[in-house]
């Protein structure tokens, strides 16, 4: 331990500098607990991205399916079973079905994406993961139930000061 007033070295358990008469500081003791603290949070966090991760795999996989039958519905390719109101043909105003379904690809690949890069993210536990999870979790709260349930629990373990400095120590 060296004084904060001259930068002498001070023996252990001395109150005083010896060079400058300035009174040590003393010494903070370690918050007790904190690596129990610190082991349950990134528990927490570890959980948090492989269910992340797990819900950018379903979101794309159903939306990828979702679209595909939307695609052969809009487009009356489904087969003899498909009785939909343009099965002779396509959406009457030719641009507006594909447009749409273009529009809704572009949103599954960035939700399913962004979902991935919160999962990745807190994995590492970088910095950008928990911002990256935070905007997810804001973005998906509109997302019933599953969305929902993913951005309340993202917010409740990433908000905070507590968790944040948590986070920071991770």
């Amino acid at each position: 331990m060296y004084c904060s007033g001259c930068g002498q070295l001070l023996a252990p358990g001395q109150g005083v500098c010896p060079q400058c008469g300035r009174p040590a500081a003393a010494v903070v003791p370690p918050v007790p607990g904190l690596q129990f603290q610190l082991a349950r949070y990134s528990g927490n966090v570890k959980a948090l991205a492989i269910v992340w991760i797990v819900y950018a795999g379903l979101s794309l996989l159903l939306g990828f399916m979702g679209l595909a039958f939307a695609n052969a519905f809009l487009s009356g390719e489904g087969g003899p079973w498909m009785h939909g109101p343009w099965m002779h043909g396509p959406l009457p105003p030719q641009w507006l079905g594909s447009t749409v379904l273009h529009f809704a690809w572009i949103y599954l690949v960035v939700r399913s994406g962004l979902a991935l890069a919160a999962g990745w993210g807190l994995l590492e536990r970088t910095q950008w993961g928990r911002i990256v999870a935070i905007v997810a979790a804001i973005l998906s709260l509109l997302k019933f139930p599953f969305g929902t349930a993913m951005g309340i629990w993202t917010l409740v373990v990433l908000l905070g000061y507590r968790n944040s400095t948590l986070y920071e120590q991770l």
